[in-house]
């Protein structure tokens, strides 16, 4: 069961943009990285990402999506042109790579950021922009896991005020089959479609966000 967070046809253009947008914050706008990447996060641009809307991940570019991103905080948009270099800076490569694992994974923004902070990715820039991106993708998931011990079923399962018996009895999955998902003794990555499907119906929650990284 493999959960893309949109079509891969847009995923070149979502990645450019991701990765222009903290290009131009910080060097065109002189904002800080962290803290110009924490008001993508709670602006609306961040979900529109993470669903793929063509508008936002095709439609706009890094430039545009900056200016966006302020407004929508309610900060002052600094009148500077819009810039994106052929040089690209660590910046646009922590973007560029961000946006590639947010697609491939399916996983919010906002809960990479948790467990690896904006900060913390731009200083693999050195030992990471010239390897292939699956060793990114492989050291994002090994810091993910390390950072959340607990299941996504499990941590969806709890967050709805459910037990096990009572998970089973809504989505019509076997208690068992949810017991040896919680202990990983059963990979949900692996599972069908339908029964990813039903248990996140029953959660009322995304498919993607019952994904557990490898």
């Amino acid at each position: 069961m493999e959960i893309n967070a949109y079509s891969e046809d847009y995923l070149e253009n979502a990645q450019k943009n991701l990765g222009n947008m903290l290009d131009y914050a910080v060097y065109s706008m002189d904002l800080n990285l962290e803290k110009f990447y924490e008001m993508f996060l709670v602006s609306d641009v961040s979900k529109q990402f993470e669903i793929g809307n063509p508008a936002y991940i095709a439609g706009k570019n890094g430039c545009e999506l900056a200016k966006e991103v302020l407004m929508q905080v309610g900060k002052t948009v600094p009148q500077k042109a819009e810039e994106m270099y052929l040089d690209k800076s660590p910046e646009y490569w922590t973007g560029w790579a961000l946006a590639y694992y947010q697609w491939y994974r399916g996983v919010r923004f906002s809960r990479i950021q948790k467990a690896v902070s904006v900060t913390e990715v731009y200083g693999m820039y050195e030992t990471m922009h010239e390897a292939d991106i699956m060793k990114f993708v492989t050291v994002m998931d090994e810091k993910l896991k390390a950072f959340y011990h607990e299941t996504n079923l499990k941590r969806m399962r709890e967050n709805a005020g459910y037990s096990q018996r009572q998970l089973a009895e809504e989505s019509g999955v076997p208690i068992r089959q949810i017991q040896l998902f919680e202990q990983r003794r059963r990979d949900i990555n692996k599972t069908q479609l339908e029964t990813a499907w039903k248990l996140a119906r029953a959660l009322a929650c995304r498919i993607e966000d019952l994904v557990e990284f490898e």
